[in-house]
């Protein structure tokens, strides 16, 4: 039996509705990204970046303005170096602040740019040690804890 041009064409369609779906699955999974605009490098040295993952966002007023390139451990600080990549179209003072966020309460981490005042613009190179580290849940709940544990603890004053 020899296949026909209707054969050819379902099997066709079928394989490029299954690519389909591979695309949308590593867009959503933030796995991939097309972005041809190359950007400039800035590094960040945070203390403590959390979950923060390689491919993330970075974004300033909401806006997304560039992503998170890598993350390596610098050994002479010991400090997390995050290595951004900026979009081009968005220049930011050399004074500006970065910091690690969440979107929601438990949702994904993502690097946010505030804006500085210094008339030079970062430029592809620079490092920016003007950062605030992740905030890390279970950090929070031991120092409740613990605020809690010496509270009750403590010896009452005499009335």
């Amino acid at each position: 039996m020899q296949p026909s041009k209707t054969d050819i064409w379902v099997g066709l369609f079928v394989m490029l509705g299954a690519a389909a779906l591979v695309f949308l699955a590593l867009r959503a999974g933030n796995l991939l990204t097309l972005d041809f605009n190359k950007g400039y490098e800035v590094t960040a040295r945070f203390d403590n970046i959390g979950g923060l993952k390689a491919q993330a966002a970075v974004r300033s007023a909401g806006v997304k303005v560039g992503r998170v390139k890598s993350i390596s451990f610098n050994d002479q600080t010991f400090q997390a170096d995050v290595h951004i990549e900026l979009t081009n179209g968005y220049a930011f003072p050399k004074d500006s602040s970065f910091k690690i966020l969440t979107s929601g309460l438990l949702g994904d981490q993502y690097v946010g740019v505030e804006a500085g005042f210094d008339e030079k613009p970062l430029a592809s190179g620079d490092t920016v040690t003007n950062t605030q580290s992740a905030i890390v849940l279970e950090n929070l709940i031991g120092q409740f804890l613990y605020g809690k544990a010496s509270e009750s603890s403590a010896p009452k004053p005499a009335e």
